[in-house]
């Protein structure tokens, strides 16, 4: 795993090239680590992005093969390993950016759905590629694809394992939008730059309500959003907002 800092960003990229970038536990550790340790003070975005020919092909076969353990063993190991990598990306106060530069299978594409925004080459493909060894979606996969793609696609994706290409995933909503491979980093690099312009502390909590509120009912979920308002109210962000506003000029956000 390979990460960097520029201009308020963290540069996360899977580096296993020979692998196709496929993830072990210590990749996911490493993956959870980087991100577990930016806060909105210090930057404003992460990218994930990988090495190679491909975003990453998931879960390590050749560790699968190695391992034995019992189901118990296999749970803490998950809930450290993986689990921790989705959570960290769930929960992180500033927005995490995909850049799919090739195929993301398995757990690669848990990480291409948990993230904020994904934007893919149009030449990627994506398969939730667990059941072809036996295996059902982790990462997070299970909550997120039915949510992102509506519970038939879900279905489609989960049991069959078939492969889709990175305009069908823009259309289910899976990756904001499959552009062409020389139209990737410019894209990318534009929302990079509108996000550096967003107050970062505010995104995270708009981030954070529309995650609490996918499982509540309309009541608290309203409850809950005036909460994280009244907070938002209270804000330095809020304040340069409203006197940009007043005096016809662009905020500056800290």
């Amino acid at each position: 795993m390979d990460v960097t800092d520029a201009d308020g960003v963290r540069r996360v990229t899977f580096d296993r090239p020979a692998t196709s970038n496929a993830m072990d536990g210590a990749v996911a550790r490493d993956l959870a680590e980087a991100v577990e340790a930016v806060a909105p003070d210090s930057h404003d975005a992460v990218l994930l992005t990988g090495e190679g020919e491909a975003f990453s092909a998931g879960g390590d076969i050749e560790a699968m093969a190695e391992r034995e353990e019992r189901p118990e063993t296999a749970r803490e190991r998950l809930a450290s390993t993986f689990g921790r990598a989705f959570e960290a990306i769930y929960t992180s106060r500033v927005p995490v950016v995909a850049r799919v530069d090739g195929d993301a299978a398995g757990a690669g594409l848990s990480v291409v759905a948990v993230s904020d925004f994904a934007y893919a080459v149009e030449s990627a493909r994506f398969v939730a590629a667990f059941v072809r060894v036996g295996l059902v979606p982790d990462t997070g996969g299970s909550f997120l694809l039915p949510r992102l793609v509506g519970w038939r696609t879900a279905k489609r994706l989960a049991i069959t394992g078939e492969a889709v290409s990175a305009s069908e995933a823009a259309e289910t909503g899976l990756v904001n939008a499959a552009v062409p491979e020389d139209d990737l980093d410019d894209r990318v690099d534009d929302l990079l730059a509108t996000l550096r312009e967003r107050p970062t502390k505010t995104v995270g909590q708009i981030k954070r309500a529309i995650h609490e509120n996918l499982g509540r009912e309309w009541a608290p979920a309203l409850d809950y959003e005036q909460h994280v308002q009244a907070l938002a109210y209270g804000g330095a962000a809020h304040e340069e907002g409203v006197a940009a506003f007043l005096d016809d000029r662009e905020p500056d956000f800290e």
